[in-house]
């Protein structure tokens, strides 16, 4: 279980946060010029929409202390290559998605240290783990922004060889996220049956309100049908191992997971109850 805490977790998520590096151009950041609307309102939902109705959830099922905690983790977490691919399969505007996930993974990078700092001293008060923001930050750039950025670099000067890897990296990606959610449940498993009753109702509730919500603020801005599709996704689908990550890292602890990264570990299987009917659903009407 060390291996999986201090190599394969940050390994996993600096893969993940690679490939989708490799997914983007300067076109993706050009994008928000020409869709400033759309972008703007991707941003807003995923910078103060998702914290707001995960912080009322949690007081509402009024979750453990150290769980609202990691649900607030989860709820600071970008989107990430789940939600692209999702959007690819609901028809949505797979361009905005990818610019969204893009810039708002490295806006977290100064955003969540600061923010899972301030939550965790509210929710667990003088139990509160002392966390060093600065070096959760560095953490954070080098596991997750500066892959991403290795990965653009690739993109613009060595094209060929980056769609060449892309597809196998994106795939390889889903496995090693699979493989984090499925190691996150079994190091916390005594922990995961005394609070699924309550994490998974939860959590599927979070989903289901920020899907709507992200749907409903595309059309009542009267943003084209993929717009909104890719904004409810945006909005919906958070980075799971990005929060399993963080919760590790702010605890030092390395015989296993602590309790801050199972919302995400769980929330890494709900997701799918909710979001694969959405994207059928999408596909019809779109």
């Amino acid at each position: 279980m060390d291996s999986l805490i201090t190599i394969f977790l940050p390994l996993a998520l600096a893969v993940i946060m690679l490939s989708l590096g490799l997914g983007l151009t300067a076109a993706d950041f050009a994008r928000v010029a020409r869709q400033p609307k759309a972008f703007a309102i991707g941003a807003f939902s995923q910078l103060v929409t998702i914290p707001i109705v995960a912080y009322a959830i949690a007081v509402a099922f009024r979750l453990p202390a150290e769980l609202a905690v990691g649900l607030m983790i989860l709820s600071f977490c970008p989107g990430g290559v789940t939600s692209n691919i999702l959007t690819k399969l609901a028809r949505g505007d797979l361009a905005l998605s990818i610019s969204l996930t893009g810039i708002i993974s490295l806006v977290a990078v100064f955003t969540m240290p600061l923010f899972v700092a301030f939550f965790a001293r509210h929710f667990m008060g003088l139990d509160a783990p002392a966390i060093d923001v600065t070096a959760l930050g560095l953490s954070m750039f080098l596991i997750t922004a500066l892959p991403v950025l290795i990965g653009i670099l690739v993109r613009r000067y060595a094209e060929g060889f980056a769609l060449a890897i892309e597809r196998w990296l994106s795939k390889l990606a889903v496995v090693l996220f699979v493989v984090v959610v499925v190691g996150a449940l079994a190091a916390n498993w005594a922990l995961f049956v005394a609070n699924l009753t309550i994490l998974a109702p939860s959590l599927i509730l979070l989903n289901v309100v920020l899907l709507a919500i992200g749907l409903g603020l595309g059309r009542a801005f009267s943003l084209t049908p993929a717009e909104s599709t890719a904004i409810s996704i945006e909005t919906g689908i958070q980075n799971a191992t990005l929060g399993i990550t963080v919760g590790s890292l702010i605890v030092e602890q390395a015989a296993a997971l602590p309790p801050f990264s199972l919302p995400s570990g769980v929330y890494g299987i709900t997701m799918y109850l909710v979001s694969v009917p959405f994207v059928l659903w999408r596909r019809r009407v779109g």
